[in-house]
């Protein structure tokens, strides 16, 4: 079985809280978020904080048992990654049916239990916002499940991967194709300390 130890916290974790690292021909660390780029790897656990220790303490090198170049933008770089990734997955639930979009569809999916996570566009009002916290509130009291909540991407980019037009505020349904944007949104969120 792989070792999967954080090469910062030296703690055991599951794949899904790690971020693996491979080196390419040229000795520069490669983040590889799909975990299936070939070679030797190394492990960190997937927050901003510790990819940026493991970078700045030359943990990579110790790790590989070579002379590595780590970019000095390793940070952003695993974060836009992440980001693309949750987005190409949004998209593609878009296409399965399982996103609405549009404040009134997004808070009658809440109401209804129909909605796995709910996402906000960084530009979203204050009164927008509140109003389907209200109904995600509505449905823990009434013995429903509690809807998670993200607010991790700008309009453009929401509105981009769900083919609208000001997509301010969705909501991904629950399913298979949800569960996978979910699982995506969750990682994007930890590694940037939400």
């Amino acid at each position: 079985m792989n070792d999967r130890t954080c090469i910062v916290t030296r703690r055991q974790a599951e794949p899904d809280d790690l971020i693996r690292f491979v080196v390419g021909p040229d000795s520069t660390v490669v983040p590889d978020i799909k975990r299936s780029l070939p070679g030797r790897g190394c492990w960190v656990a997937a927050e901003r904080l510790h990819i940026e220790t493991a970078a700045a303490k030359n943990l990579f090198a110790r790790a590989f048992k070579a002379k590595v170049n780590v970019p000095a933008d390793l940070g952003a770089m695993v974060d836009a990654l992440l980001a693309r990734h949750a987005l190409g997955m949004l998209g593609m639930a878009r296409k399965a049916g399982a996103v609405v979009f549009g404040a009134t569809k997004v808070e009658a999916s809440v109401r209804s239990g129909l909605a796995l996570c709910v996402l906000h566009a960084n530009e979203a009002s204050q009164d927008g916002i509140r109003k389907i916290s209200q109904a995600r509130r509505a449905v823990v009291h009434l013995g429903g499940p509690a809807i998670a909540a993200y607010k991790l991407f700008p309009e453009a980019d929401l509105s981009l991967a769900l083919g609208g037009t000001n997509v301010i505020h969705a909501a991904v349904l629950a399913g298979d194709a949800g569960k996978a944007v979910l699982k995506r949104m969750v990682a994007l969120d930890r590694y940037r300390g939400g």
